[in-house]
């Protein structure tokens, strides 16, 4: 939703391989068909990923890395305000997490 899917429509009108990253599935899902039916571009493709969580970080760049030739563009979007305090399985805290380390590990991950 919002900036994010406005530069996935972009980057797909543009004709370009399009990955929306996204924590649900379903919505993940609908965008991309959304976007698929708006732009005429075929290759828009979603893999899940969760930035508060950097095992999820790690296996979505593993199989970025695996299984596309290469990559061109990464908009780093993901962010949340306003949670509760937490604690993530990882011992980080979540806010903080989703924003600036799952973002910053995803990047230094993608660029190999």
């Amino acid at each position: 939703a919002g900036i994010g899917k406005c530069v996935a429509m972009d980057l797909a009108r543009r004709n370009a391989r399009t990955i929306l990253a996204c924590r649900s599935r379903a919505r993940g899902q609908a965008a991309v068909e959304e976007i698929r039916a708006a732009s005429g571009n075929p290759a828009v493709v979603l893999r899940l990923l969760d930035t508060s969580s950097l095992a999820s970080v790690r296996a979505f760049a593993r199989a970025v890395l695996r299984e596309e030739p290469r990559l061109d563009v990464l908009v780093n979007n993901a962010g949340v305000t306003g949670l509760p305090f937490n604690i993530t399985s990882e011992g980080l805290e979540e806010t903080f997490t989703t924003n600036y380390l799952g973002p910053f590990l995803l990047t230094n991950l993608l660029l190999g």
